[in-house]
């Protein structure tokens, strides 16, 4: 499997932004509030079925797995199984050069996951879900909900700068995974985000995937640190 880095998207960088300001680390912009959700989304009356980690289907707890097994790559806070059809890139910040992200590439698609620590009591996917809504309502896009195979997951449609500098439409289909003291979260892009066949290889590997939360104090919705693998090809 070939290492690369990769450029942080828009999307993502502007969610972990608001993450921060939400705990009281940067100040929120002037004008700027996050309300609840507008009617573009609404919550299913029905069970969404949310998927929590369990030691005999992934995404794992780095206890229920053998962290030792070459089998795994070691990103520090999360570990996974090379897929064949897959790259590798890791989306590192270009000021603190700190690994922000690991995304698997296949063709013109790809999953991007960030684990977060969260508390004992879990739910933290169900508060993302709320504040994703309001926070693509507020930028003018719309969320439709649905029930997928690791339970609850939204589909974002918003409006962006394309490569060419043209502006189009961006879709991403996001799922969580509460586990115990933290939380995972799959962001498909590119294909997989709108063709449920192009999504399946990276469904697959999301079930490869196993998260390192680590037994020192960290806030929820504190990212765990990740790291270059220890075998990475700087290309």
């Amino acid at each position: 499997m070939i290492f690369r880095k990769a450029k942080m998207p828009h999307s993502a960088s502007e969610l972990d932004a608001r993450d921060k300001r939400r705990r009281g680390r940067e100040p929120e912009p002037e004008g700027h509030h996050f309300p609840e959700a507008e009617s573009e989304y609404q919550d299913p009356t029905h069970d969404p079925g949310r998927h929590r980690a369990t030691p005999d289907r992934g995404p794992y707890d780095a206890a229920d797995i053998d962290v030792e097994s070459d089998e795994w790559i070691d990103l520090g806070g999360i570990l996974l199984r090379p897929m064949e059809g897959t790259e590798l890139r890791l989306q590192v910040d270009e000021g603190s050069q700190t690994v922000m992200a690991a995304l698997l590439v296949a063709g013109e698609s790809a999953l991007e996951l960030r684990a977060f620590a969260a508390s004992r009591s879990g739910g933290l996917w169900d508060e993302l879900r709320r504040e994703i809504a309001a926070e693509t309502t507020r930028r003018g896009g719309t969320v439709t909900e649905a029930n997928g195979p690791y339970g609850a997951e939204l589909k974002v449609v918003v409006s962006g700068r394309q490569p060419d500098g043209s502006t189009g439409t961006q879709v991403s289909r996001i799922i969580g995974v509460d586990g115990p003291r933290w939380f995972l979260r799959g962001t498909l892009l590119g294909r997989a985000a709108q063709e449920p066949d192009q999504a399946e290889p990276l469904l697959h590997a999301l079930g490869h995937v196993a998260v390192v939360r680590g037994k020192g104090p960290m806030a929820p919705r504190d990212m765990i640190p990740l790291k270059l693998p220890d075998q990475a090809q700087q290309l």
